[in-house]
C-alpha cells in the first residue's frame, strides 16, 4: 500500500486509505465489522441532529447486491462484483417539518466517510462510488420517494492489483495524487 505524500503528518488510517477495485471474491464481511461500520456512520454529525442517511445493505450473491450491482455503470460493475458488500447510501431529503433539508448530502457524506475510515481501521478497503443509475437503484429497491440515492460503497478485503487488467489495472497501481493546499485553500493557509 502506498502512504500518501502529505505536507504534514497525518493519521495512519487517513495517510494509507485507498479506493482499490481489485477485491477478493471470496472474502466475506464479517457481522461484527459491518456492524461496526454502521455504528461509525450512526455516529457521524448531523445538522439538528437530524441522521438523514439510510443505507441498503447486499451481501456478495444476495437479492440486495444483486439490485445494487445491476444500478451500477458497467466499468463499476466489471470489478464491484467482486466486493464482499455493496452499501447504496440514501438521503432523506426533507425535514420533519416537511421543509427541504439543504443540508442532507453533506451529514450523509460525512457519515459515509466514517464508514469509511471504520473500514480501513478494520483492514479492509471501501470504494465510494457515484457512478450508478439512481433512477435503477430507485426501482430495483423500491427506493420510499423520500429519499434520494446519493452513492455506492463497495467493501471488501483488497487483493492483489494483477487481477485488473487495462485502465483499472493503470489506476490501481498509479500514485495517490492530490491537488497542493495552495490550490484548494483560498484564504488563511498558515506559512
Amino acid at each position: 500500500m502506498m502512504k500518501a505524500q502529505t505536507a504534514v503528518e497525518i493519521h495512519e488510517v487517513l495517510a494509507n486509505r485507498r479506493s482499490p477495485r481489485s477485491l477478493d471474491a471470496t472474502a466475506v464481511l464479517a457481522n461484527e465489522n459491518l456492524v461496526a461500520i454502521l455504528e461509525a456512520a450512526r455516529w457521524a454529525p448531523s445538522a439538528s441532529n437530524g441522521q438523514p442517511w439510510r443505507f441498503f445493505i447486499g451481501h456478495r450473491g444476495d437479492e440486495v447486491f444483486n439490485q445494487i450491482l445491476d444500478s451500477l455503470v458497467s466499468f463499476n460493475q466489471g470489478w464491484a462484483h467482486r466486493s464482499s458488500a455493496l452499501i447504496l447510501v440514501a438521503g432523506v431529503h426533507t425535514r420533519e417539518d416537511g421543509t427541504p433539508n439543504r443540508g442532507f448530502l453533506y451529514d450523509c457524506g460525512l457519515a459515509v466517510a466514517q464508514m469509511v475510515v471504520e473500514t480501513h481501521h478494520r483492514g479492509l478497503v471501501a470504494h465510494q462510488m457515484t457512478g450508478f443509475d439512481a433512477s435503477k437503484a430507485t426501482e430495483n429497491l423500491s427506493i420510499d420517494a423520500s429519499l434520494t440515492p446519493i452513492a455506492v460503497i463497495a467493501i471488501g478485503k483488497q487483493a492483489p492489483a494483477e487481477l485488473l487488467q487495462g485502465a483499472m489495472l493503470e489506476r490501481e497501481n498509479a500514485p495517490r495524487e492530490r491537488k497542493a493546499l495552495e490550490e484548494i485553500v483560498i484564504k488563511g493557509l498558515p506559512n
